[in-house]
């Protein structure tokens, strides 16, 4: 069945209409990144780059690292921005742009996070890294779309009681990541545990300049939450999506996270950008072992 013009909206030149790329554009490796210019910082390290393209904050470099074909792009920040993104690259791998049909034979990415985020746990040091191996999703995005198949309802029905949610807000979603992109980057000096996702960095992540958030205790609450020896380990604005979208769309998904700030310790990098550079450095080796 031919996809509606408003459903699938194609710019002049054929490529697809915010991330402005064309299907030959991509590799079956793709690293995202919130900010744009952090998309240089990871190109940099490519042997070659065959594509730059930006339009609005998606900007995308394409290369060569290690005889690997990879794809970095940058999201912007928060659950919006990547319900977008992760569509959009879907349909440059998994939608005929001639006849605007899904095509039969599906290809699955590897799409793997490079970002920043927060620790929760006074014991988790800033400038550490950490792997995703569940995501907490608490800003509603997932709920658009039919969840029911990657849920883990025990995890969520443990944390809404633990947090007496409240049930104005959208219900928690949580999600696994690729256990086998996990394995290949995963290593004794990379932490595990969940990440929340929030909708917001002030409010939605108990910040205070201004406005009180509604529940004062909130970031206590995610803090002191724990199931089966599982314990919320940072929150960011992104990972959830990432991890829902693809595991809705068949696609493999990790998010590795940069600590920049304790939350618990209220304290924060003296040198992020060099973190960052480490974990961007560490990335690129663990996918083209």
């Amino acid at each position: 069945m031919s996809i509606k013009q408003s459903e699938l909206i194609l710019n002049p030149d054929g490529s697809i209409y915010h991330l402005n790329l064309k299907p030959e554009h991509l590799a079956p490796i793709v690293i995202t990144v919130g900010d744009p210019d952090r998309v240089d910082h990871v190109s940099r390290h490519f042997d070659s780059i065959e594509l730059k393209v930006q339009k609005r904050e998606f900007k995308t470099h394409t290369g060569v690292y290690n005889k690997q074909r990879i794809t970095v792009i940058s999201t912007g920040i928060g659950s919006d921005n990547i319900d977008i993104v992760l569509n959009e690259l879907d349909a440059l791998v998994n939608i005929d742009f001639e006849t605007r049909s899904v095509k039969s034979d599906l290809t699955s990415l590897k799409i793997i996070r490079i970002g920043t985020s927060g620790a929760l746990q006074p014991d988790i040091a800033v400038d550490s890294f950490l792997l995703s191996s569940y995501a907490l999703d608490i800003n509603g995005m997932l709920q658009s779309y039919q969840i029911k198949n990657i849920q883990h309802p025990d995890l969520e029905a443990a944390f809404c009681q633990h947090t007496n949610w409240d049930t104005e807000r959208a219900k928690p979603v949580v999600v696994k990541n690729s256990k086998s992109l996990e394995h290949q980057l995963q290593s004794e000096e990379i932490l595990r545990g969940i990440t929340a996702t929030c909708g917001g960095f002030y409010g939605p992540q108990g910040r205070v300049l201004r406005l009180p958030p509604k529940d004062a205790i909130f970031r206590d609450k995610l803090q002191s939450f724990s199931f089966e020896n599982k314990r919320i380990t940072n929150f960011e604005m992104e990972t959830s999506a990432i991890y829902g979208l693809s595991k809705l769309l068949g696609h493999k998904a990790c998010s590795l996270n940069a600590i920049l700030a304790n939350r618990a310790n209220g304290t924060f990098s003296t040198t992020p950008e060099q973190t960052v550079d480490q974990l961007i450095t560490y990335t690129l080796k663990k996918l083209t072992l």
